[in-house]
């Protein structure tokens, strides 16, 4: 989902390994190394992190409903999983929108019951693979349900400030990092990339790394 008009070449999602081929000149490296405004953007103004000192706080920005981030979440969650121990990644939901919202809270009243491991990607087959409507929370609190989950315990997250004040929070993340797309990733406060500018999701993530590499060395 954009609000801006891009192709997003969802359709390339394996990280090109050209920085790391050792017989790719230096010419080439350099050519292929991401730049700022083109590949990237830096924030004009830092975006608040909660990562403690020392730690690189990585956040993906995503809407269930989006077609792109629905295929690029098993790459995503792939690659989390062999991220370096000074990255703490956090997902964020966005709204565009006020209808937005219901998914939001079914994120965040989700991660409140530490179901986000079992039901996170069953969320995004059941609109993209069954086609069901998760738009409103009546059907939310139904598919819930039908996951085996109580329906007393969703619906008091899902309605609880605790989940209201986050998705405030998540807004005004998407704000400070001037989110113009999902799926959409942020780098410690500092820099934003999406499909658009890295010209691939796949591409996105060698962004990304290189980015994470330049904060280790403090530049």
């Amino acid at each position: 989902m954009q609000r801006r008009r891009f192709v997003a070449q969802t359709g390339s999602l394996a990280i090109s390994a050209t920085l790391l081929s050792p017989g790719v000149s230096q010419a080439q490296a350099q050519a292929n190394t991401p730049r700022a405004g083109t590949d990237f953007n830096v924030l004009s103004r830092p975006a608040p992190v909660e990562a403690p000192a020392g730690q690189i706080e990585l956040v993906e920005f995503f809407w269930y409903n989006c077609p792109h981030c629905n295929a690029f979440e098993p790459v995503l969650a792939e690659w989390v999983k062999k991220l370096p121990t000074d990255i703490v990644f956090k997902r964020v939901p966005v709204a565009f929108r006020d209808d937005f919202v219901p998914q939001q809270r079914l994120y965040y009243a989700l991660e409140a019951l530490n179901l986000l491991d079992s039901l996170h990607a069953r969320v995004f087959a059941a609109i993209h693979v069954e086609k069901k409507n998760l738009s409103q929370p009546p059907a939310i609190v139904d598919w819930v349900v039908k996951q085996g989950v109580d329906a007393s315990k969703f619906i008091e997250q899902f309605n609880s400030f605790s989940t209201t004040t986050k998705a405030t929070r998540a807004r005004q993340l998407q704000t400070a990092y001037q989110v113009e797309g999902v799926p959409a990733l942020g780098v410690a406060g500092r820099y934003y990339t999406d499909g658009a500018l890295a010209k691939s999701m796949g591409r996105v993530l060698q962004v990304v790394e290189h980015l994470t590499d330049q904060i280790r060395r403090g530049s």
